[in-house]
Order: C-alpha cells, then structure tokens, then sequence
C-alpha cells in the first residue's frame, strides 16, 4: 500500500472509516482516521404561497423526532440533482416544476467528508410518500415567520436545515 493512501479501518454499506496522513508545511507527518461519505442533498422545498415543507423525522441518533428539510444520500453514480428529487417526492409526496442547486456546503469537516449539496425546490405539486423501511417522517408545512420562530426558540437542531433556512432568509427569500 502507498503510504499516501488512506488505509480503510472500517467499511460499511453507507460509509467507511479510513486512517490518512498529511504532511503540515514545518514538514510534520500527522495521521487523521475520516469517515467517507458518498455525499448528501438538503431540499428547500417551497409552494407557491411560500410556506415551507419541512418533515419531522424520527432519527434514531438523535434518540428522538427533529423537524428539518428533506435530505438524503446520494446513490452510487447518482447526480446530487437526481438525488434531491428523488428524496423530495419519497419524504414528502411533493414533486418540484423547477429544482435549483444553491449552495454546498461540509458538514462537519473536521471528522467527516461529506458534502451537503443544498437546492431549492419551487414550482410543487403534491402526491404521495413513498418511505423507505424504518423511516417515519410526516411533511409539515411551515409559514416563514413560524421557520424564523422553530429556529430562534432552537426548535430546529439539524444543521443542514439551519443552514438552508438562514440562506434562503439572507440570500433568496423576495
């Protein structure tokens, strides 16, 4: 093996866990161990009157049921637009007229190296769910002022959705 690649410690089916070293510019060898990621999308899905689908999602690590944006992970060789439709209309039924990348962002890169692929759904017509096995998620529709309130009184815990609630606040919402 190439002392510059990664050696894998721990494999899974959704991640793996590798041990790599880097050299600092004082000419230091420092070894980190990773979790791999194949990546993710956070869907911003808004209708027409400008409430916010959001979902309550029952997270097993979290021990308990958080409200955030549909997201999900990406498929081997699967676009992350591909995948952001995909996981819109399995959590929430919606299906977007128009879906937009806006931003991408790392999760917490100090561990972890995947990247958050964030879009912008709009132009929505409902349908039904379509839920993979063991998830309990129910769509919540949300006025604006209500997301500001959920993220002020600290409602909502879930970093991707802080990040693209205070985005589309800053940068989108007309």
């Amino acid at each position: 093996m190439n002392e510059n690649e990664p050696e894998t410690l721990f494999q899974t089916p959704l991640f793996r866990v590798v041990r790599k070293s880097y050299e600092t510019p004082d000419g230091r060898t420092h070894v980190r161990q990773i979790v791999c990621h194949p990546g993710a999308v956070a869907i911003l899905p808004v209708l027409d009157d400008g409430r916010i689908c959001m979902i309550e999602n029952f997270r097993i690590t979290a021990g308990r049921m958080l409200l955030e944006l549909p997201a999900g992970t990406r498929e081997p060789n699967e676009e992350p637009i591909e995948t952001a439709r995909r996981e819109l209309t399995e959590e929430t039924g919606y299906r977007a007229g128009l879906i937009e990348p806006i931003n991408m962002f790392f999760v917490s890169p100090g561990v972890l190296d995947e990247q958050m692929h964030l879009f912008l759904a709009t132009q929505l017509t409902p349908g039904e769910q379509d839920l993979q096995g063991g998830e309990q998620i129910a769509p919540r529709l949300v006025a604006w002022e209500e997301a500001v309130r959920l993220i002020r009184d600290g409602t909502v815990q879930d970093a991707k959705t802080l990040v693209g609630l205070l985005y589309y606040g800053a940068f989108l919402r007309r």
